[in-house]
């Protein structure tokens, strides 16, 4: 039998107990591998995230709003899926107070479809 040391399972509930983070961050990294890094953000008031290096995709754990992607605009509810290529200027709008989002960025800098 094959033995894992790799952690296999992260929760909502564990991540925000580590938020906000010491520096006051509001993301947390739960699970990596490869090129995959897992992360809980928690966004207050404004999302002021700026493009990311890498390819990026959010599963809207609980709250509402908006989220922009460049020149696009769409509501989000729990269970919806987004996604953000790499370089991309993206953020969310007019959300609830209790946003909480599972973030995934993966791939090779510049994206997996670089142009």
């Amino acid at each position: 039998m094959r033995r894992f040391d790799v952690k296999r399972r992260a929760t909502i509930e564990e991540a925000m107990i580590q938020l906000p983070g010491p520096q006051g961050e509001l993301y947390v990294s739960v699970f990596e591998h490869g090129s995959l890094t897992v992360e809980v953000y928690v966004p207050h008031q404004t999302d002021l995230q700026t493009p990311h290096s890498r390819d990026e995709a959010y599963v809207v754990v609980q709250g509402s709003g908006e989220f922009v992607n460049e020149d696009q605009r769409m509501g989000f509810e729990p269970g919806d899926f987004l996604f953000a290529a790499a370089g991309e200027t993206h953020r969310f709008e007019n959300f609830s107070d209790d946003l909480v989002v599972w973030v995934l960025f993966y791939g090779p800098e510049g994206g997996e479809n670089r142009q």
